[in-house]
């Protein structure tokens, strides 16, 4: 997927999605990360949103991190000046961030607790996180054809809505609100549904076929394919887009004979206060 000339179509169309939840939230982030850029197709969107915001980035694989700095060049005013090119080589960012976003990348983390929880440590009190990924029921009717014929499995099994709310309030978020929509893609042809897919990023379930399929096999699946056609007479299969947002509240202090609050959550927990005056 690094080698796209464009971020996947449909990475573009759930950030335009997900960008029209942002004006329920009132908070004006001064500092903005954008989690997965490469492939994530939001810079505008959150530049329209938040123009007055610094824009940082991050991205944990070198392949895509080398994509989104060559699309965020900097100009010779910048580089004079000296100024950063708006790169977080790692998690948890510091200074904090008002505001975490990650488009479409969700559903590829390969521990997704533990990259939550860094997604916590980013942002700054008061401050919020807003996601998108895709769902469980994704590609449903492919799911079917395949456990049919004994193919294996097309897609990885992703994770519920409900359960990656139960992992946002674990890794210490707070008031986590979660909402998913239902897509039907139609195509003409298995050839396009089959391009298509591959420009998404192919089957990468780890208990898919490990073996090279044959021709024969190939046409077989166009053929199994081909009655997917619903009464338009198009192929049609379903997306689950999943979406979440939540805050991080100041850190309760636990009831002690003795309690130890360090500075910086003092500090945190000040700003919170004279943000919410």
């Amino acid at each position: 997927m690094a080698a796209l000339a464009e971020p996947p179509w449909l990475h573009a169309e759930v950030a335009r999605r997900m960008a029209e939840r942002l004006p329920l939230i009132k908070l004006q982030p001064a500092r903005v990360l954008d989690v997965a850029p490469a492939l994530g197709a939001s810079e505008e969107v959150l530049r329209q949103a938040y123009p007055d915001a610094e824009m940082l980035w991050h991205e944990a694989m070198p392949v895509l991190a080398a994509r989104a700095a060559q699309a965020r060049p900097q100009g010779w005013w910048q580089k004079l000046r000296g100024a950063a090119s708006g790169r977080v080589e790692a998690l948890p960012a510091r200074p904090e961030v008002e505001l975490l976003w990650s488009n479409m990348a969700l559903h590829a983390a390969d521990e997704l607790p533990g990259l939550l929880s860094r997604w916590q440590a980013s942002v700054a009190v008061g401050g919020f996180v807003m996601f998108s990924c895709l769902g469980p029921d994704s590609f449903i009717e492919l799911r079917r054809l395949y456990a049919h014929h004994g193919w294996g499995r097309p897609a990885p099994d992703w994770w519920d809505m409900h359960d990656i709310g139960d992992l946002v309030l674990k890794a210490g978020f707070a008031d986590p609100v979660m909402d998913q929509e239902r897509l039907t893609l139609t195509w003409s042809s298995a050839e396009s549904l089959l391009a298509d897919l591959r420009a998404l990023g192919g089957n990468i379930a780890p208990t898919r076929f490990a073996g090279m399929r044959g021709r024969r096999w190939r046409e077989g699946l166009l053929a199994a394919l081909d009655g997917l056609r619903d009464r338009d007479g198009r192929l049609a299969l379903t997306l689950e887009l999943v979406f979440g947002h939540a805050f991080k509240a100041a850190p309760r202090l636990a009831v002690a004979p003795e309690t130890r609050v360090t500075v910086d959550a003092i500090r945190q927990s000040l700003r919170a206060g004279r943000r919410g005056g």
